[in-house]
């Protein structure tokens, strides 16, 4: 109960809204793939999945502390 009500950002509340709207129109219009796709958009809203949440899309980054100084050598190929 406390992730429902805690995180709440922009595209999260984006994804309730349009997830809102869509399953309206879908019961107004009676078809139910339209419900679905409402039912998904809101149940990502609601349990903050998708790529655009819960850093979703983060990549790791890990800087290496025992980083080498590397030398490089310049070769010659007019021979």
């Amino acid at each position: 109960m406390k992730a429902l009500l805690e995180g709440w950002n922009l595209m999260r509340l984006l994804r309730l809204v349009l997830g809102v709207a869509i399953l309206v129109q879908g019961i107004v219009g009676s078809d139910v793939m339209t419900i679905i796709l409402g039912t998904a958009f809101v149940g990502m809203a609601l349990a903050n999945v998708g790529c655009c949440g819960a850093n979703g899309c983060a990549v790791n980054y890990r800087k290496n502390l025992n980083e080498k100084e590397i030398s490089y050598e310049e070769l010659d190929n007019t021979k």
